[in-house]
């Protein structure tokens, strides 16, 4: 006569697929969230590059989600931009990762995959800061959010556009500048806020 019971090798597995698919699900709609945010865009006649909320969301990608779906969340929409879908703002193919933005946007998965990993880090087990978990957590968005992303991107800028590197700043880093600190500022007060309102997405965090 067979057990109603689930065995002991069934229920193991159960809380390991729960948070397998809760990880699918976030990565998904941060994806999703990353596209919706390249196509709000306002170009400027100057520079090629226009202004976007892509990097506030792989900052919010890498601080909510942690390194490894963080990643993932971003580096999917590169990989399948690069097959031809019209992901970043409407456009495809392996021109849009060889062109002017490209710098950018090779560095963005990275960019999620470092917050995140300075989020796991300051997060922990808890689900609370402290001082110098804030600390800690501003630096991480600020050095890799913002600095890492224009150092590749100004760097590709300067040789895709055969110009100097101020004149690579000029045209990609000062300009946006002002924009990338309110991103900042807006990613380092709704990641404390709203991480811990997230459901877990990796059983260890329950240890």
């Amino acid at each position: 006569m067979s057990s109603s019971y689930p065995n002991a090798s069934t229920a193991a597995s159960q809380p390991g697929t729960i948070y397998r698919i809760r990880g699918i699900v976030f990565t998904a709609l941060f994806a999703a969230l990353f596209i919706a945010f390249s196509f709000i865009q306002i170009p400027l006649w100057y520079t090629a590059i226009p202004i976007t909320l892509q990097t506030l969301a792989v900052m919010l990608a890498g601080g909510l989600l942690g390194a490894s779906y963080g990643f993932w969340s971003i580096a999917l929409v590169v990989l399948l931009t690069a097959t031809g879908l019209p992901l970043l703002n409407g456009h495809g193919g392996l021109s849009v990762l060889m062109g002017a933005t490209a710098g950018f946007i090779w560095m963005f998965p990275f960019a999620a995959l470092l917050i995140g990993w300075t989020s796991d880090l300051v997060f922990g087990s808890g689900n609370k800061l402290t001082t110098k978990g804030r600390i800690a957590l501003l630096l991480g968005i600020i050095v890799f959010g913002v600095l890492f992303i224009y150092a590749s991107g100004v760097l590709w800028y300067a040789h895709f556009a055969h110009v100097s590197l101020a004149k690579a700043l000029a045209a990609c880093c000062y300009p946006f500048l002002t924009g990338d600190t309110i991103k900042t500022v807006v990613a380092f007060l709704l990641i404390p806020i709203l991480r811990p309102l997230l459901p877990r997405l990796r059983a260890s965090k329950q240890k």
